[in-house]
């Protein structure tokens, strides 16, 4: 299962999404992941999950990896959806104690558990297609506003990105040390609940500890690059929004005003 997290990484390619500008695929996502907690009927909720569909096609990249990266979250989804059974007004079509099942139950637990599975491959397809360097750059040009603020924009952008490219890394880390305590026979799988959590702690703290090693690591490597935040700092690659950016950019913005119509015009589900 730890293999199977996929967020953070970027996966090479020449798709049209892999070629827009950085800027303009944050936005868009932005967009996106907002679009998706303002449906409130099958028709938009259907039009997102195409719209999703869509980009993954455009990206080029295989479905068993974008399933791969949505892997790790169903234990989340399938929660979601069953605490989102017991929470509708109505009739009830199933009784279990104080509990019931309506059937606007259902359609929020169909709602919700497609929603955290759409946001999620929004999420994947952002950094599958866009380079850690590139999300940095993206990030600071966009927070320059806040420059005026007396706000370090290039520290909150490096941070953020390199607390993204960690994440596989930690998940490795975990997954490295939870193989050296099976080897030395430990049990992690079998036992009560208390017992699985009893048995994280030998994980934690060397995960800690490795943590903190690497970024003491990283510390030294940008010392010794002679890295001293965004003052003065030129970009090798300098960024610029093209004909597709924009065209992206406006229909993105199409998409999400229909989206606000269709919510204001349209029958309401949950």
């Amino acid at each position: 299962m730890l293999s199977d997290v996929t967020i953070g990484q970027y996966l090479p390619g020449d798709s049209p999404i892999h070629k827009l500008d950085p800027r303009a695929k944050i936005v868009i996502s932005l967009l996106l992941m907002i679009s998706i907690f303002l449906c409130r009927n099958y028709i938009s909720l259907g039009i997102c999950i195409a719209l999703a569909f869509g980009i993954c096609f455009a990206s080029k990249i295989k479905p068993k990896v974008i399933l791969k990266g949505i892997k790790p979250i169903i234990v989340i989804v399938i929660f979601t959806t069953v605490i989102n059974l017991f929470y509708g007004t109505g009739e009830p079509l199933v009784k279990l104690g104080f509990l019931k099942i309506t059937e606007q139950g259902i359609h929020n637990a169909i709602f919700m558990g497609l929603r955290i599975i759409v946001l999620v491959v929004f999420g994947l397809m952002l950094t599958y297609t866009t380079t850690p360097t590139s999300l940095t750059d993206a990030i600071e040009s966009l927070l320059k506003p806040l420059t005026y603020l007396k706000v370090d924009v290039q520290s909150l952008a490096m941070t953020m990105t390199i607390a993204l490219r960690f994440i596989p890394t930690l998940v490795e880390e975990v997954d490295k040390i939870m193989s050296a305590q099976k080897s030395r026979g430990a049990d992690l799988e079998s036992g009560s609940v208390f017992n699985r959590i009893k048995a994280i702690v030998p994980i934690m703290i060397p995960l800690f500890v490795s943590s903190f090693r690497r970024a003491n690591e990283l510390e030294y490597a940008m010392e010794c690059r002679c890295y001293r935040g965004g003052n003065g700092r030129t970009k090798m690659k300098v960024m610029h929004m093209n004909a597709s950016d924009n065209l992206a950019l406006v229909l993105t913005i199409l998409y999400f005003v229909g989206i606000i119509l269709l919510r204001i015009f349209t029958a309401r589900v949950i």
